[in-house]
């Protein structure tokens, strides 16, 4: 009996021991064995966990549910300006691309308002300003693309005021999508027994603030204890073709703060946030693995009918497709390669422009924190 009992004895150092080494290694995220897990229920009555070293102080969550969550996400959406409209009043206007956008959440950032009406907040005769103003209808085709939700957080989202705004929301809420961007807004979509909470930011004040970093951290972290995914939506950087690499530090652009886009997804990450999805600088930017994370700082222009420059980078773009497991890990993605054509609709690029693109300024800018990107847009460490 006494050889039983050191040996029990023993049993348990090995298996306290093994548990503090395996999250302590390489500081990198590691999913709790079902043996340790039983043991803390039995010892402990609390119900939430956190999931990394890196993010202990910061990530609590309930028990991940089992299941996975799909995401589709792409960047800068504009169906057209009055009196610059398509046709066919914007009814094909994703047709091109609507197989390539079928997933559980749906996320794309809505560049100006659905609107009529109101002033705009450019004056007569200024220079470098744009105000997008697209019909309040139009809302109808981002539901039949198969959007779920869409971005409000950008520099173009009070093109016309107050007004402008309200009628974007209430064209949104008419077809039942989800918005997000606003101060302190957090959306959430239930997809199975996983609960996806979506957060927006830009440099704006009408928008949840992209520099105020302390904030920024405190509302990823209250979506990570209410949610089982979270996904950080930035509209962040300078723009333009000469604008695609990232680089540390505040980007300013026409005299504004575009914010520190590295710095930012850093944060939310360490926060809790389980994917980082940029627009803004109207191009491709790499991506990078931060602590198991994907971070995309920019997917550029998907769509944007007489409203943006075309040509070049300008027209590259993509549909960032990932699988995110239950506990908010990576489990597998691709790009998929689009281009506006026309006078700017999307569609799939043949070429494949985007893979190329992105491959290289991914290697270039975050070396072995690289995305890796195959032939075929598959994305892996």
């Amino acid at each position: 009996m006494r050889l039983l009992a050191l040996i029990l004895r023993a049993g348990a150092v090995v298996l306290v021991v093994g548990f503090v080494v395996s999250l302590l290694v390489d500081g990198a995220p590691r999913a709790v064995s079902a043996q340790a897990s039983a043991a803390s229920a039995a010892s402990s009555s609390q119900t939430k966990k956190t999931t990394t070293v890196a993010r202990t102080a910061a990530v609590v969550r309930k028990q991940a549910p089992a299941g996975n969550v799909t995401i589709a996400a792409v960047g800068d959406i504009v169906m057209g300006s009055a009196p610059n409209m398509p046709p066919d009043g914007g009814r094909t206007f994703f047709d091109g691309v609507e197989t390539d956008l079928s997933a559980d959440v749906v996320l794309g950032n809505l560049e100006g308002t659905l609107s009529t009406g109101g002033s705009s907040k450019c004056g007569a005769g200024s220079a470098n300003c744009f105000a997008f103003q697209t019909p309040p209808s139009y809302a109808t085709w981002l539901k039949q693309a198969g959007f779920t939700i869409l971005n409000l957080a950008n520099n173009h989202a009070f093109d016309y005021g107050a007004s402008g705004a309200a009628q974007t929301v209430a064209a949104l809420r008419k077809q039942g999508l989800e918005m997000t961007g606003r101060p302190g807004e957090i959306a959430y979509q239930q997809v199975g027994d996983v609960k996806v909470a979506l957060v927006g930011f830009a440099p704006y004040r009408w928008a949840q603030s992209l520099t105020n970093i302390p904030a920024a951290r405190r509302l990823v972290k209250k979506a990570a204890a209410n949610a089982d995914v979270v996904v950080v939506t930035m509209h962040a950087g300078a723009e333009g073709a000469s604008r695609m690499h990232v680089r540390p530090g505040t980007e300013m652009f026409l005299g504004e703060n575009r914010g520190n886009a590295v710095a930012f997804s850093h944060a939310v990450v360490e926060a809790g946030a389980d994917l980082v999805v940029g627009s803004g600088p109207h191009v491709l930017r790499g991506m990078e693995w931060y602590h198991g994370r994907l971070i995309a700082y920019s997917l550029g222009n998907f769509a944007g009918y007489k409203v943006f420059s075309m040509g070049g980078p300008l027209s590259v773009s993509g549909i960032l497709r990932v699988t995110l497991k239950g506990d908010g890990s990576y489990d597998s993605g691709t790009l998929v390669p689009t281009r506006m054509v026309g006078a700017g609709t999307p569609a799939i690029d043949p070429a494949e422009t985007a893979h190329g693109i992105v491959r290289t300024l991914s290697k270039e800018d975050f070396g072995g924190r690289a995305v890796k990107v195959s032939s075929n847009g598959d994305l892996s460490r």
